[in-house]
């Protein structure tokens, strides 16, 4: 499930938050999932993965990532991404155009004290992305963190990533592919509302 707090009162933040609700009515599984599209300054490539998007923060959607993996390096390097979510539910796609930033220490430490500590325990024994001998080596690295880590105290490593959007692209999907594309660009601090052709 993705928070919503304080939710920002623009057109865009309204929709995406009234696909949301339509999307729980429909039983769509998976919800917070949201693929993040990043490009690599050094290796001159593009990175795409799922995250799971916690947070809507007025206007900010937040995850929470190892600042060591990465996608971490790529946000380092080259701050605009692109986010993706399908509902297939309802048959809505929402493509986001965004720039990222990391959210603060505080804020970091405030939201790991009280998530679950199994989470916690994977998020402190996983050096994410790097290689391992074996699965198996996983599960011990978690199952020492389990026994012998402070699993309320938020490694350095770990945190949130905040984006705010200047792009919504609305697709919703119809019969014979007559899709309806709805979008909305941040342009002189206004949002301005487009219609594409499907």
């Amino acid at each position: 499930m993705i928070q919503f707090k304080n939710l920002s009162q623009e057109i865009p933040y309204l929709i995406f938050k009234d696909k949301y609700n339509d999307s729980i009515k429909a039983n769509q599984s998976q919800i917070e999932a949201i693929s993040i599209a990043s490009y690599s300054l050094k290796k001159k490539e593009v990175n795409a993965r799922f995250v799971n998007l916690k947070f809507v923060n007025n206007k900010e959607f937040i995850f929470f990532s190892n600042y060591k993996s990465p996608k971490s390096q790529d946000f380092n390097s080259h701050s605009q991404i692109t986010a993706l979510i399908y509902w297939n539910s309802i048959n809505m796609q929402i493509r986001i155009k965004a720039k990222i930033k990391p959210t603060s220490r505080e804020y970091n430490l405030a939201y790991f004290a009280q998530r679950d500590k199994k989470k916690n325990a994977l998020a402190i024994s996983s050096d994410q992305s790097s290689q391992i001998a074996s699965y198996d080596d996983v599960y011990k690295n978690y199952d020492k963190s389990l026994k012998t880590d402070c699993l309320t105290e938020c490694p350095k490593y770990w945190g949130g990533y905040s984006f705010t959007p200047y792009y919504f692209e609305f697709w919703e999907g119809h019969e014979l592919r007559l899709n309806k594309r709805d979008v909305y660009e941040m342009k002189s601090s206004k949002w301005q509302h487009t219609i594409l052709q499907p």
